[in-house]
């Protein structure tokens, strides 16, 4: 388990005080993976550096297994670090070293036997899937093959915490999705605790548990992934979602559609398996009233049913009524304005 208590970290610059991360509290419990996004200078890199204790807190305590990691010996605190493994967006690898060289680098600093770090590298490069490029160059490897590299080398202590530094941020989407099935695959086969920082939604989306959204050096929302995509609280959180999610259409199209004579529009959400369910088809066919969906789409998250419909109803106003009274008895009904994004 990691936790931050009230942490806070100001770096002096001149004359000039910055306030990299405030007052933070947050808990990372074992065996998660746990997403931290933010834009730029939103403070999630130091908040990170903080783990480690490559930065040390201005205030508050970081602790991981209850021990507060800022009171140890610097023997302890080198073996705790041992611990903890790094993924970083560049890579970081040395460019003069194969493959199997920059796995087996962090081994023979830690004074592994020779015969032990030759396993150790055959292992994890079978575990990543580069078990045919153990001779190769990072020069000769893909921008995904590099970022394997990185993960199999931040795998070879042993750690229980794996530390992602916008590990995705460099690739191309398809490889990001590879690289993130891989991190997935690290944390289920062999239980690693996993914290990364990113911004953009669609990794949360994809492999986080829980996230945590930064803004100015504060977490202003934290929670389960599925509750924080499907019922955003804070407008930075709702940027972000709309980055991945097209959850209403243009200005203009709305526009269009009530220059047309088009009526009122819905946003219908609909949570888990409810999804899968004709609610709208038999609610309104109960009332005698026709339905339009305009816009959106029933999708996956986190293996539950989400489903982000613009509909329109037509029939009698009383009837109408009555339909939405009962959908909203079921699931999220709320009319959309002309301004609203």
């Amino acid at each position: 388990m990691i936790e931050f208590k009230q942490v806070s970290k100001t770096f002096t610059l001149g004359k000039r005080e910055v306030h990299a991360v405030k007052n933070v509290s947050l808990t990372i419990e074992k065996g998660e993976i746990f997403g931290i996004i933010g834009f730029s200078g939103a403070g999630k890199s130091t908040l990170l550096r903080l783990v480690n204790m490559l930065e040390r807190p201005t205030s508050g305590s970081v602790s991981i297994q209850n021990i507060d990691v800022s009171t140890l010996s610097p023997k302890d605190l080198r073996a705790q670090r041992r611990n903890i493994g790094m993924i970083f967006q560049n890579f970081n690898l040395f460019n003069s070293r194969t493959v199997a060289g920059n796995v087996a680098y962090p081994m023979k600093l830690a004074g592994m036997a020779k015969k032990d770090i030759q396993q150790r590298v055959d292992e994890l490069l079978q575990f990543v899937g580069l078990a045919d490029k153990a001779k190769d160059f990072p020069d000769q490897l893909s921008g995904g093959q590099k970022q394997r590299v990185g993960i199999a080398r931040a795998l070879a202590s042993s750690p229980e915490i794996l530390i992602c530094d916008e590990a995705t941020s460099a690739l191309d989407p398809e490889t990001t999705a590879d690289i993130l099935r891989l991190l997935k695959k690290v944390n289920r086969d062999l239980g690693i605790t996993i914290l990364l920082i990113t911004h953009e939604m669609g990794v949360i989306q994809s492999i986080c548990d829980k996230v945590a959204v930064m803004e100015n050096g504060e977490v202003i929302e934290t929670g389960e992934v599925f509750d924080t995509f499907t019922n955003p609280q804070h407008e930075t959180t709702r940027r972000f979602i709309s980055s991945t999610e097209q959850d209403l259409p243009s200005p203009k199209l709305l526009e269009e559609w009530r220059a047309k004579g088009g009526t009122k529009l819905y946003r219908v959400i609909f949570k888990g398996y409810i999804a899968s369910d004709p609610i709208l088809s038999r609610t309104t066919r109960k009332y005698g009233v026709d339905f339009n969906i305009v816009y959106g789409s029933v999708s996956e998250l986190q293996e539950r049913f989400f489903g982000n419909l613009l509909v329109s109803f037509e029939g009698e106003e009383q009837a109408v009524k009555q339909v939405l009274d009962e959908l909203q008895a079921l699931v999220e009904v709320r009319e959309v304005s002309g301004n609203e994004r």
